[in-house]
């Protein structure tokens, strides 16, 4: 698959994804209690957003900076807990996110 074929794919999902929400979302604010390591002392938000993938693509980023993610364990932990802290009407953007930011994650291999 091409580079354009890929990015109307992505525009298609996100579309797709839109249509099923309503104009603002909510982040739970609760961590899951099996949350380990780096990640158990992280304070979680509640956010708004009309615009889902872009907030999480932000948040996920600096999540990664500020605990300084050093190994894919870790960041599965934080897929994890973006995927156990929010509806399932958003995992898409949660994906999207994340392999967005794959290059992010050179580093850890």
């Amino acid at each position: 698959m091409d580079v354009s074929a890929m990015k109307e794919l992505k525009k298609k999902r996100r579309e797709n994804n839109s249509r099923c929400l309503t104009s603002t979302l909510s982040f739970s604010a609760s961590l899951p209690g099996d949350v380990r390591g780096v990640y158990a002392d992280s304070m979680c938000a509640v956010k708004y957003s009309s615009d889902p993938y872009k907030d999480l693509r932000l948040s996920i980023s600096e999540m990664i900076k500020d605990v300084g993610v050093r190994s894919w364990e870790e960041l599965e932990e934080l897929v994890y807990c973006y995927v156990v802290l929010n509806p399932s009407e958003i995992h898409g953007f949660i994906v999207e996110a994340f392999l967005s930011l794959g290059c992010s994650f050179a580093h850890l291999v």
